[in-house]
This record gives C-alpha cells, sequence and structure tokens, in this order.
C-alpha cells in the first residue's frame, strides 16, 4: 500500500505543507538537497520500489530491475526526466505508473540524487597523452569518448564524472559483474542459419533489435529466429593487470577526465 500523508510523521508532514506548490514543469529539482525531503523520500521508497530496486537502490538484477545509484551515470538526464519516469512507468517492461502526489514525486527524486554515485573523487596523477594512446589501442572500437570512437559500449565521455574508481576498475577488470541495460548479450541464429551476437537494445513480446558486432542496428520478429540465447558474459572482455596494469588504467581515467 502506499505511503500517504497521514502515514508519514508530522516532521514529514510539515515538508509537504512546506513544498505542496513544487512546480511540475521545471527541470530542476526544487527539493535537490533538501535533507528532510530526502528523508522522505527514502522512506516513500522503501514502501514503493525496493521491492524491485532493492533497499539501497542498486537494483536486482534476476528481474532486469537496474541500479538506480547509477541513474545519472548511464545517460544525462534531467531531474524532470526521472520525475516522469517514476510517474508514467517505463512502456514494456515491468516499472509501473506511480499515483504519487508532485510533492512525493520530487521527495522520491532528491533521494535518488542523493543516492547517486558522484564519480571519481581524488583521481590520481596519470599520464593523460599516453592515456589517449592505450584507450585507442583497447577501448575504442567499442567506447566513444570525446567524440570518436564505438557504440558497441557505453559511451565513456563523462564517465569519470558518474562513476566511482572502485566501479570504474571493477568494470574493466570483471566486466560481467554488472552488465547495463542496453547492454545485454546476445546469440541468436536467424532463419537462414545466420548466427550473430551482440548487445540487445529493446525488445518486446514480438520483435528485438540487436547491435551486432559490426555495429549494425538489426531488427528481427522473435517468430523468424531459430535460436535466441541470453548470455551471462560480457561482450567487452577482461582485462588483467597483466594486460592492463594499475597505473596504464588510471592514465586511460585522466584522459577521460581532461577537458
Amino acid at each position: 500500500m502506499r505511503i500517504t500523508v497521514r502515514s508519514l510523521s508530522s516532521f514529514i508532514v510539515l515538508v509537504l505543507l512546506f513544498c505542496a506548490n513544487s512546480a511540475l514543469g521545471q527541470n530542476a529539482n526544487p527539493l535537490e538537497g533538501n535533507g528532510r525531503a530526502i528523508y522522505a523520500g527514502a522512506a516513500l521508497f522503501r514502501a514503493q520500489c525496493a521491492t524491485c530496486h532493492g533497499a539501497d537502490a542498486k537494483g536486482i538484477s534476476s528481474i532486469d530491475a537496474p541500479d538506480l545509484t547509477l541513474m545519472w551515470a548511464e545517460r544525462q538526464r534531467s531531474a524532470q526526466e526521472v520525475y516522469a519516469i517514476i510517474r508514467d512507468g517505463v512502456p514494456g517492461s515491468i516499472m509501473p505508473p506511480h499515483g504519487l502526489t508532485d510533492t512525493e514525486l520530487w521527495m522520491l527524486v532528491a533521494y535518488l540524487q542523493d543516492a547517486a554515485v558522484s564519480g571519481v573523487i581524488g583521481l590520481p596523477e596519470g599520464d593523460v597523452n599516453h592515456g589517449e594512446q592505450l584507450f585507442t589501442q583497447h577501448c575504442a572500437e567499442c567506447h566513444r569518448a570525446k567524440g570518436v570512437g564505438g557504440a558497441l559500449g557505453p559511451n565513456l565521455s563523462v564517465i569519470t564524472k558518474r562513476r566511482s574508481l572502485e566501479a570504474l576498475t571493477t568494470s574493466v577488470r570483471e566486466p560481467s559483474a554488472l552488465i547495463g541495460r542496453g547492454y545485454k548479450p546476445l546469440t541468436l541464429v536467424t532463419g537462414s542459419d545466420e548466427e550473430l551476437q551482440g548487445v540487445l537494445k529493446s525488445e518486446d513480446a514480438f520483435s528485438l533489435q540487436l547491435l551486432d558486432r559490426n555495429q549494425r542496428l538489426r531488427a528481427f520478429m522473435k517468430s523468424d529466429l531459430r535460436s535466441l540465447q541470453r548470455d551471462d558474459e560480457s561482450l567487452m572482455p577482461a582485462f588483467s593487470s597483466a594486460q592492463l596494469s594499475d597505473d596504464e588504467l588510471i592514465d586511460i581515467l585522466n584522459y577521460l577526465d581532461s577537458p
């Protein structure tokens, strides 16, 4: 059952009354950084969202519920976009619409903004020029940064502003540990016996879109496929410290972090 104003403490009721005139159409969250709103948003999150996204907002992989602490890390979103996703849900997914008040929605957004990963803090100094060379050698075929590169993997242009050093290191050393939505690996065989491997870009009950290893976007009717396999291993290879040392990784991150 949804938390209502009556079910919150009198302390939170005062917050709701204070914020009741929040503007719906603005891009910025009027409650961003407001400690009382974040506290109330956390309570709403536990009641409304934790079943699918976990009590820590880091998602539940078994039901493909995303890590919401990476809400802003995966792509540039405005607070209004996140507000609209919570309000309207995501068609074709398990994410339902929520009949919350404007203020409750902004409180949830405030909580998610507070819980979001804030990027690399205290990045060790590295060689930017060497990092650019290493990026071109190891990453650019699949990842885009500074206007160049591929599209098979996530765009890394501002990744150091959105993911922690620990998370970025894990994504290089253990890329299959957390595979983001839009990059789930698939292997399929078409009706003409063509075998393709790539990442799933969109899917409904009858069709899917796959970005194949040659970075061509392909569309298929499921009824036309001979087989469809959802793989657990990321298409990104795992880089051991022997293949890419910690110092070399820091150089790449310094390149990505540079103007």
